[in-house]
């Protein structure tokens, strides 16, 4: 998946151990993973992620939980680029949450977010992992945003093409191979380009300017364009 050549600074070689992630990697130290699609887009965020051991091992904790469809992304993916690209750095103690999108459609029940959530918490228990259902969200997502009913969802894929803004409207898993498999359905430029941008599927013009002041991109990553709601 990896690949780990050779020989690197001993400043970097700590980073690496502590599982940060660095800006820049000595060359030809860490290879990227393949992606699928291929692209340059999805080369360019798997370089980023293999700058991230951190996030590696979130990744093949996910794959080797056994959830059904499971994919990492919105805000994890969105703090790690924007933080390399566009701030001061990504540092994983900074996070506050690691969205695991899953797709049960056998099990719509509340218990079943909690228990995923739990079982990726007892194979690594310093990630703040969420884990969320996507064919159970239209139950529940009325009550929670205050919005009209939406309609089921039918895949993760249909999910992440529903969240908040289009830079986070990205996922990512590994397969048994190694290969990064990229979820992207509004494509990869708002996140790798740094555009905060309101995705108008689900969320309302309101919503976003309440996540706008509570996110505030501008501080957190000074070089982010914002389009405003």
């Amino acid at each position: 998946m990896v690949n780990v050549r050779g020989s690197a600074s001993d400043a970097w070689d700590e980073e690496y151990r502590r599982g940060r992630c660095v800006d820049e990697p000595p060359v030809g130290f860490v290879d990227p993973p393949p992606t699928e699609p291929r692209s340059s887009r999805t080369t360019e965020l798997a370089e980023l992620i293999a700058s991230c051991p951190w996030l590696l091992d979130v990744l093949r904790t996910v794959r080797e939980s056994g959830l059904p469809d499971a994919w990492v992304g919105a805000g994890v993916l969105r703090d790690l680029v924007w933080g390399q690209r566009y701030g001061g750095g990504f540092d994983p103690q900074d996070v506050r949450d690691v969205d695991v999108a899953f797709f049960d459609a056998n099990d719509l029940t509340p218990g079943r977010d909690a228990a995923a959530t739990e079982l990726l918490r007892l194979r690594e228990p310093a990630v703040p992992w969420e884990a969320t259902n996507q064919a159970a969200v239209h139950t529940w997502y009325e009550s929670v945003f205050g919005t009209g009913p939406v309609p089921a969802l039918h895949s993760v894929a249909d999910a992440v093409a529903t969240w908040p803004e289009t830079a986070t409207c990205v996922a990512v898993r590994f397969d048994a191979a190694g290969t990064l498999h990229v979820c992207a359905p509004l494509g990869l430029d708002d996140l790798l380009d740094g555009v905060w941008r309101r995705n108008p599927r689900r969320i309302t013009a309101e919503l976003s300017r309440a996540r706008l002041s509570r996110h505030d991109p501008g501080r957190r990553w000074p070089h982010v364009t914002v389009a405003p709601p």
